[in-house]
């Protein structure tokens, strides 16, 4: 005798304030992960349901999907080394300082950016980690632990460095592994925990981490590994002119022609920043579907330039939105990024052009393209029910008038809840299960132990 699997409990999130979907005014009813049904204002669900939840004081969103970051940055934060630095000088600042970190402090410096990311409304959390000092070799296996433990879904991605400062690259010898040892690892944590199907809650992708510390073998190999195992492949390009002119001083060729000689011109793949490219470029890359994950809290911290956001959507690539790293963020606050992208893009195309619409559609739909997924990102019937649900309380929302664009104009910062895979991981603005307050004292007090100047 076989046991009869348990009917998925209904849940009808009712009437809410204000929903990011069409057709939705009276709310949406979740049936196990899955979002089933789309309430017309006024409506009921066409079946019972065994839960209501009353929305009336929230505005709910799809779950923000994060497209770049580096959880382990988040133990630099205004770091004195690295302060009002552009890219290079502040890259090669705190790789004297990121070779202290080991396997306790790089776990609780992913625990703490999985928070921080779930309470700004963020359900999957995407990170490339591309630092592997002596002893931290199972980073990847420590992320996917901390994100399974909170609820969050994730995307991981094996980066990688592999050309040091004698070889002509950026970081010190201490942190670069050979193109062997980084292709066996990226191997193994595709066989572990690479989940390509619908609904999954770990993917992994590879990363190598950019043109000037990685070799060319290595990207054309991680691009072989890629279709292989039906994963995505992820880098740094066209971030700054200094990457213009290293890659045409190393290779002959500016960024985006090293990245069609390595073959990684393809919808598997999709860009950090992708800043400084130009309009053939543009084209190119649309032409191609690579995806562009737009980071503007570190661009403009940075001073590295706009992203091309609107010519490179046009062009036929996904763009989507990325904290990127805590230590030129200084935070891991997406629903913060949605807002700072409205308003750098305004300033580079027009208060019509780039609407607070178009700045969450990147965070969300946007972003899931860039992943290759098309189960999130979305409020309707089918896609995985990853929410994100704001209160208009404080009083930076008072006297606002329509509620989506006030989340964005007036600033929110903070979810009141969060639902990844149709399950609550934030309740009352408090991820459940974790304490917040012994998680920062024990994140600071290993800041300050292993990264902090004397």
């Amino acid at each position: 005798m076989t046991d009869t699997p348990a009917t998925p409990r209904r849940l009808w999130i009712r009437d809410p304030m204000a929903i990011l979907a069409e057709e939705s005014a009276g709310g949406i009813v979740v049936e196990g992960t899955r979002i089933v049904e789309r309430v017309p204002a006024a409506g009921k669900p066409s079946a019972p349901v065994d839960e209501t939840f009353d929305a009336s004081r929230h505005v709910v969103i799809p779950g923000l999907v994060n497209t770049h970051h580096h959880f382990f940055q988040t133990l630099t934060r205004a770091h004195p080394v690295a302060i009002n630095k552009p890219l290079f000088p502040w890259l090669k600042s705190l790789y004297t300082v990121w070779d202290k970190l080991n396997p306790e402090s790089f776990r609780l410096a992913s625990r703490l950016a999985y928070a921080e990311l779930l309470l700004s409304g963020c359900t999957t959390a995407g990170d490339h980690h591309y630092l592997f000092p002596k002893g931290l070799e199972a980073s990847v296996d420590i992320q996917v632990e901390e994100a399974r433990a909170l609820g969050i879904r994730a995307f991981v991605t094996r980066g990688s460095m592999s050309l040091s400062e004698r070889d002509g690259g950026l970081p010190p010898d201490a942190l670069v592994q050979d193109d062997d040892t980084i292709l066996a690892d990226s191997e193994r944590v595709l066989r572990l925990f690479h989940d390509p199907s619908p609904g999954a809650m770990v993917q992994i992708g590879l990363a190598p981490c950019s043109p000037f510390n990685v070799t060319k073998r290595l990207m054309r190999e991680s691009a072989a590994l890629a279709d292989a195992h039906d994963c995505r492949l992820h880098t740094h390009l066209g971030e700054t002119l200094d990457e213009d002119a290293y890659c045409l001083a190393m290779f002959g060729q500016r960024p985006v022609d090293y990245l069609e000689e390595v073959g990684w011109m393809t919808n598997r793949a999709w860009l950090a920043h992708g800043i400084h490219f130009n309009d053939d470029e543009v084209v190119r890359l649309g032409r191609a579907g690579v995806g562009i994950c737009h980071c503007p809290t570190s661009n403009m911290t940075l001073a590295s330039g706009c992203c091309r956001t609107c010519e490179l959507e046009a062009a036929g690539s996904p763009v989507g939105l990325g904290v990127d790293g805590s230590a030129s963020n200084d935070n891991s606050n997406l629903i913060e990024g949605v807002r700072h992208a409205l308003m750098l893009n305004r300033l580079t195309y027009g208060a019509e052009k780039v609407t607070h619409l178009d700045a969450l559609r990147w965070a969300t739909e946007g972003s899931a393209r860039c992943l290759g997924r098309s189960d999130i990102g979305r409020i309707e019937e089918g896609r995985e029910a990853d929410l994100a649900l704001f209160t208009l309380d404080e009083l930076r929302f008072s006297g606002s008038h329509d509620p989506l664009a006030a989340l964005v104009l007036c600033g929110a910062y903070k979810a009141d809840r969060v639902m990844v895979a149709g399950a609550w991981k934030v309740i009352d603005g408090n991820p459940i299960g974790l304490d917040t307050r012994r998680l920062r004292e024990e994140h600071t007090r290993l800041a300050r132990s292993l990264f902090g100047t004397a």
